[in-house]
């Protein structure tokens, strides 16, 4: 059986991590009043395999707010934040999390092996971050571990528009990285667009602030579940 995050996915008629984050990239206010339960209790609703939590500053996150999602949930959590040691892994877990990303440009080889091996022996998902095929061709085993593609460019603090051609022209290589759970994160807007990636053979999507400013949660899901139903069946090989 697969980790806990990776099976939820996997076994989702619509894998999409729904993602809390107080703000966008700009600054924008996107919880707008609302508090966290009122978005998961949103999320839940509409059938959320997995969510995804930001707890980096530049987003306004917090540990606080990992932890009071997790306790209000038993849908798989993912921290997302810079994680470079075992003592934020081991943190992670301890406030509820399921998972925890890993950002490929920012570890060297070596210390992303030990980081993905020591989430791993916690029982908690790594969910590697790339952004260029030098990061895929550089990968430890994936086994056991979430592959996700960046439409964002962490360099510019994921401001201005995501290069979705990204997500088409990296899956060939993060399909052979061993990986169960390709995904393709950041910048997914339109349903339609959702439904293209996820045809082409990406077994989850992360959509956040997409999700955070739509008041009709309940029709993006739906335009999305009407196109895959249309869609022809996703590729998973080659």
């Amino acid at each position: 059986m697969a980790p806990p995050f990776i099976d939820a996915l996997l076994g989702s008629h619509r894998p999409v991590i729904m993602e809390l984050k107080p703000r966008s990239a700009e600054g924008e206010d996107l919880f707008r009043g609302r508090s966290p339960t009122e978005i998961v209790a949103l999320y839940e609703a509409v059938g959320a395999p997995c969510l995804s939590v930001v707890t980096g500053r530049w987003f306004g996150g917090h540990l606080g707010l990992l932890a009071e999602v997790a306790a209000r949930t038993e849908v798989p959590v993912l921290q997302k934040d810079f994680i470079t040691g075992p003592d934020q892994i081991r943190a992670a877990r301890d406030l509820g999390a399921s998972a925890v990303l890993l950002t490929a440009a920012l570890l060297p080889r070596v210390a992303l092996a030990r980081l993905a091996e020591h989430a791993l022996a916690l029982g908690l998902t790594p969910f590697i971050e790339v952004a260029d095929p030098s990061e895929v061709d550089a990968l430890p085993s994936c086994e056991g571990c979430v592959v996700a593609v960046n439409n964002k460019d962490i360099r510019t603090r994921e401001r201005g528009d995501a290069d979705l051609d990204r997500s088409r022209r990296l899956l060939p290589a993060v399909r052979r990285s061993g990986s169960p759970c390709p995904v393709s994160a950041g910048g997914i807007d339109d349903p339609l667009v959702a439904a293209r990636l996820l045809t082409a053979g990406y077994a989850g999507l992360l959509v956040g602030t997409r999700l955070l400013r739509d008041d009709r949660l309940e029709s993006w899901c739906a335009e999305l579940d009407e196109t895959l139903r249309a869609a022809p069946a996703p590729r998973r090989s080659g």
